[in-house]
């Protein structure tokens, strides 16, 4: 948990910006459902609303559903693109997921 002014010492070092520009964003994205805050003496106290791997997942089926919607070839189009950035390790990994996803669908139809 950190107050404002922990957020904007934080952010200051590495991009500048006011104590006011800070309070905005945090108070936007605690009306966003993104942060949760608690009032704790004459400050809000604010916290991630869920974790990191929730957040991403989360993102990642909205930017989904996007490309979907208009022709699902743009996601595979999209996916072809980036993974030329992935290396062999992580075309590994990303195969074993496939492969478990493949079989547990497989498993949920028989």
């Amino acid at each position: 948990m950190a107050d404002a002014k922990e957020v904007h010492a934080y952010f200051e070092k590495l991009r500048g910006g006011s104590l006011n520009t800070i309070q905005s964003t945090l108070d936007r994205l605690y009306r966003k459902g993104l942060l949760r805050r608690q009032k704790q003496r004459h400050a809000f106290q604010y916290s991630a609303a869920k974790p990191r791997t929730a957040f991403i997942e989360e993102l990642i089926k909205e930017v989904t559903q996007d490309f979907i919607e208009g022709d699902e070839n743009n996601l595979l189009a999209a996916f072809a693109s980036m993974s030329g950035e992935l290396d062999d390790q992580q075309f590994e990994k990303l195969e074993q997921m496939i492969k478990l996803y493949r079989q547990s669908n497989e498993e949920l139809n028989s």
